[in-house]
């Protein structure tokens, strides 16, 4: 017999969801059958999976130390020490800048991502154990592009990867990007387009007027400072659609300096020769979080910044 004490970071699911991540080998019939003959109990009573748990709850599970390794695996990644730059951090949520050319998340299992590289961090301090991973995972709570550079929002408890990626999802944190674009731009614009995304090849296309299976999008920018030809823009994503800033600043004859997929081959190949840029020069620098509930209220309205990459200072010493 094994007995669990639900924490802070197991607390405000469902019993059932609990189980499937302790017990992860094990499918949803053994569990349930398991809690209908009382070899599971919540408390001391008979469950049936559905009970929101608090902390403090004690789950005793009246299975063999064998069965429980049996259908229990976690998995810690092993992957390469990555020092990574933290911007802010408490015992809810951790804010990386991310750099150009780090994953996100991982597009298949061999890959290296943020993620992995956080877990490995919190594991290393001493802020994660391998028991809790049993039960609660941390991660992100939004992505950004591999060659975007920029903050991320890490979930450390399950209230913070809850609660974050709820304002992440309805849109009610304020996001603001900094780019290097060709040319001059001298006046603060919003410009609207429907955009088509094609999901075979992971990519976009902008118009002017709706077209079929298209989608409505807005993005506006404001000029920060010129030099040399090119321009260094704020960027708001007013809608936030996949690689929006990226093909809407091409769509109107700005591409984003260094970009590959959307940009101007005769600008890349320039700021290659030039600076040295090979990936675009695209920022998340600054997010705003909204009115935010407890236990993160404490967050609310706090405004966080993520410095330029260095090599933004290659076009203009003065971008940094």
């Amino acid at each position: 017999m094994q007995s669990l004490i639900v924490s802070k970071n197991e607390a405000g699911q469902r019993l059932d969801k609990l189980l499937a991540k302790y017990l992860n080998l094990a499918g949803k019939g053994f569990l349930y059958k398991m809690m209908r003959k009382k070899n599971i109990t919540l408390n001391g009573k008979r469950c049936d999976g559905s009970e929101k748990l608090v902390s403090g709850d004690e789950i005793r599970l009246f299975l063999s130390d064998d069965t429980i390794s049996k259908f229990s695996e976690v998995k810690i990644p092993v992957v390469k020490k990555v020092d990574l730059n933290v911007i802010y951090e408490d015992e809810h949520i951790l804010l990386v800048n991310k750099p150009s050319g780090m994953l996100s998340q991982k597009a298949k299992e061999s890959d290296e991502s943020l993620v992995e590289y956080m877990i490995d961090y919190l594991i290393s301090s001493g802020q994660l154990s391998t028991d809790q991973l049993k039960s609660f995972r941390p991660s992100i709570c939004n992505r950004l592009d591999r060659n975007t550079s920029g903050l991320v929002v890490g979930g450390k408890s399950l209230a913070g990867l809850q609660i974050m990626s709820e304002v992440f999802k309805d849109r009610t944190i304020h996001k603001y990007y900094q780019c290097v674009v060709k040319g001059q731009i001298s006046d603060r614009q919003k410009i609207t387009g429907f955009l088509i995304k094609d999901e075979a090849g992971n990519q976009v296309t902008v118009h002017r007027s709706q077209v079929p299976g298209s989608v409505p999008i807005a993005t506006e920018y404001e000029p920060v400072q010129h030099c040399g030809g090119y321009t260094l823009l704020k960027v708001t994503l007013i809608t936030g659609r996949t690689h929006q800033i990226r093909a809407h600043l091409s769509s109107i004859g700005h591409p984003i300096v260094g970009d590959y997929k959307y940009g101007n081959r005769q600008v890349n190949e320039e700021a290659k020769r030039l600076y040295h840029i090979n990936s675009q020069m695209l920022h998340s620098f600054q997010v705003v979080f909204p009115p935010l509930k407890e236990p993160l209220a404490y967050l609310s309205g706090k405004s966080f910044l993520a410095p330029l990459p260095g090599t933004f200072s290659k076009i203009c010493k003065d971008w940094r």
